[in-house]
């Protein structure tokens, strides 16, 4: 235990008192020389653990957020603190406590700062003592850590408090979002053996567009304006793809391509999807009380969107039995639908929304449940996280029907990739197959005359292409031909 000295302004550690009875950049007051403690030392660590119970105790359990005033009253309530225990601390000591605590009691603590960095894609609490995170596709260990695993749990409960949900040892998982939209997820003991457990996927400020999608390289121009014709009219989409693959982002960037004038319905487990249009209704899962009352399943909310007269409806991932509901509704009417599903291939996709379907408690055939898959989905997006960190659409596939008991599908584009480059950068192509969709008429009856070029056009990635006839590279790598 470290030493403390005992007075009439309560326990305070030794070495930081004054004998001024202010906190000289607090108050702008003069008394003696202010205390200079080092920033990140052992002294200002033992002043941040002995002030943040105390200002805790002043705030009287008020939760704040981050806002102008409750900042302010932050720092009121802090200069009272150090007042009432004749601290007088200098300048940087000062607005380095002040930002801990507003990292501590208004933020997510030490993993605040991660958190604020946009280059940061995804940030991994594995315990009190390790934090990693993703960069450009990299996993790194980050120079952060928690004083304890009750630490760690006190800053899960932060998150997950202002959203009615709970963690405890009776259910040490929970599934939850930041303001900003980023998808967390948490596990404690005893299920995580080595520690509390977070793991936040961070979405950006910016909204991603489909100008940004072609500039990092996941698309080419003539698959965005493909996508888009899909879009407006109104084919069914199902973006497949792993973890950490994009998905949701290549969702996001497909729903910009809804009409501005159409009703969206957008059902999620944990509210993440960020459109672009006004006219958009945002229903997410509840996942119940202790004694399994008032659980709200996705299934449950595509059934109640059947009921909303949506234009559009758009589920942020099939995962099980609503896989059905929404085959469903593709197949009566509600034409334009999009959601995502966890595979690796297109063909991969068709094979698990097989199984999504038979989770719904339904005895069906399989045959009966490939037809619905074949007259429901238009199109398949295969997203894919390459092994340079690059997220890239791998295939767009269509689905043409059934021919016996099989679902025939033909590529509209592909990505070959043929191997890593001295900088590590993944070398491919991206190309079309030059063959025409048999929904081409679809897009046609729509107003989107596609011409043969947008079918054939051929990109390098990760190379200097070779000179061909054709358009030239474009200078940074990449090529069109």
């Amino acid at each position: 235990m470290e030493a403390m000295r005992e007075g009439s302004t309560g326990s305070v550690p030794v070495g930081l008192t004054g004998a001024g009875p202010a906190v000289r950049h607090a108050t702008g007051g003069a008394g003696s020389q202010p205390r200079v403690v080092a920033v990140g030392g052992e002294d200002f660590d033992r002043l941040c653990r002995w002030i943040l119970p105390r200002v805790e105790s002043v705030l009287n359990g008020m939760v704040l957020m981050k806002s102008p005033e409750h900042l302010q009253l932050l720092a009121d309530k802090t200069v009272a603190v150090c007042r009432q225990a004749g601290l007088n601390l200098d300048s940087d000591t000062w607005a380095a406590l002040l930002q801990h605590l507003q990292a501590e009691l208004v933020g997510y603590g030490p993993i605040d700062p991660l958190l604020e960095d946009d280059t940061i894609t995804e940030v991994m609490v594995n315990g009190p003592n390790e934090v990693y995170i993703e960069r450009g596709g990299k996993i790194t260990r980050a120079d952060v850590r928690f004083r304890d695993d009750d630490h760690v749990i006190r800053v899960i409960q932060r998150i997950v408090q202002p959203l009615g949900r709970r963690i405890d040892r009776t259910h040490p998982m929970v599934d939850a979002r930041l303001p900003d939209g980023s998808r967390v997820n948490a596990i404690i003991p005893p299920c995580a053996i080595d520690g509390p457990s977070i793991t936040i996927r961070k979405f950006g400020k910016k909204k991603f567009t489909a100008e940004d999608l072609v500039r990092l390289q996941s698309l080419t121009p003539e698959m965005v304006e493909f996508l888009k014709a899909c879009v407006d009219a109104r084919l069914n989409i199902v973006v497949s793809g792993g973890t950490g693959s994009g998905k949701t982002t290549l969702l996001n960037v497909l729903s910009s391509f809804i009409p501005n004038d159409e009703r969206i319905v957008t059902i999620e487990d944990s509210a993440e999807l960020r459109l672009h249009q006004t006219h958009v209704v945002r229903l997410e899962a509840v996942p119940g009380e202790e004694d399994g009352t008032g659980r709200v399943t996705i299934r449950d909310l595509v059934r109640n969107a059947l009921r909303m007269r949506p234009d559009r409806i758009v589920v942020g991932e099939c995962r099980g039995g609503e896989a059905l509901d929404m085959l469903q509704a593709m197949n009566t009417g509600h034409d334009g639908s999009l959601t995502t599903i966890h595979a690796n291939s297109p063909r991969d996709a068709v094979a698990r929304l097989e199984t999504l379907v038979l989770m719904a408690g339904m005895d069906l055939p399989v045959r009966a449940i490939r037809q619905q898959i074949a007259s429901a989905v238009d199109l398949i997006v295969q997203q894919a996280r390459l092994r340079d960190g690059s997220r890239k659409v791998v295939q767009v596939t269509e689905v043409q029907g059934m021919e016996g008991d099989t679902v025939i599908m033909q590529d509209v584009f592909v990505f070959h990739e043929l191997g890593i480059g001295e900088d590590g950068k993944v070398i491919g192509v991206m190309k079309g197959t030059g063959i025409r969709p048999k929904f081409t008429s679809k897009l046609e009856a729509a107003g989107h005359k596609l011409g043969a070029e947008i079918f054939q056009a051929e990109y390098r990635y990760g190379v200097q292409p070779e000179p061909m006839a054709g358009p030239k590279s474009n200078g940074n790598g990449n090529g069109r031909h």
